[in-house]
């Protein structure tokens, strides 16, 4: 094999590699590297906007037990009576049907009203309106539990939901 022979084959080889670098970065793929051994991290505290995230998650997938789970006192009482009364299926079906129409939520930083509880304010977006709502939520052991909610609010929105771009 002569020397340009040679040469040939090294760039074409070299020129490969490069392409299979290119093509294995533009899906992710990275080059395995040495690093130091993992440090465990403590994991955070849970948020009340967890706990609120939480309970919007529950109600979508129509999950009772993960549902009630978000609540404590006098609404975990009036929500368990709920469940008694309908039945687990119809509350099932109430939880899907109430979270259906619900487009986006924007919550808001919880205010400190002790240091046990905070209020928050979360904001619905459905299709052709927005509603505000205030949740109590207490500590309880090392996260958070929703204790009491206000009566909604209609608030006045100034292009609705989905509302195409001009």
């Amino acid at each position: 094999m002569t020397k340009e022979r040679k040469a040939q084959i090294v760039t074409l080889a070299v020129l490969a590699g490069v392409g299979a670098v290119v093509a294995g970065r533009s899906v992710k793929w990275q080059m395995p590297t040495v690093s130091a051994p993992a440090v465990m991290q403590p994991k955070a505290d849970p948020t009340p906007q967890d706990t609120i995230y939480a309970m919007l998650d529950a109600a979508r997938d129509g999950d009772p037990a993960k549902y009630l789970a978000c609540y404590t006192g006098q609404m975990l009482t009036s929500l368990e009576q709920s469940v008694n009364e309908t039945g687990k299926d119809g509350f099932i079906k109430y939880l899907k049907d109430s979270n259906a129409p619900i487009k986006g939520v924007a919550i808001n930083e919880p205010q400190v009203l002790t240091d046990r509880e905070v209020k928050v304010r979360i904001e619905f977006v459905y299709q052709e309106r927005n509603e505000v709502q205030f949740m109590y939520l207490e500590k309880a052991g090392s996260g958070w539990k929703i204790a009491r909610v206000d009566a909604t609010e209609r608030v006045k929105t100034l292009i609705p939901y989905g509302t195409p771009v001009q």
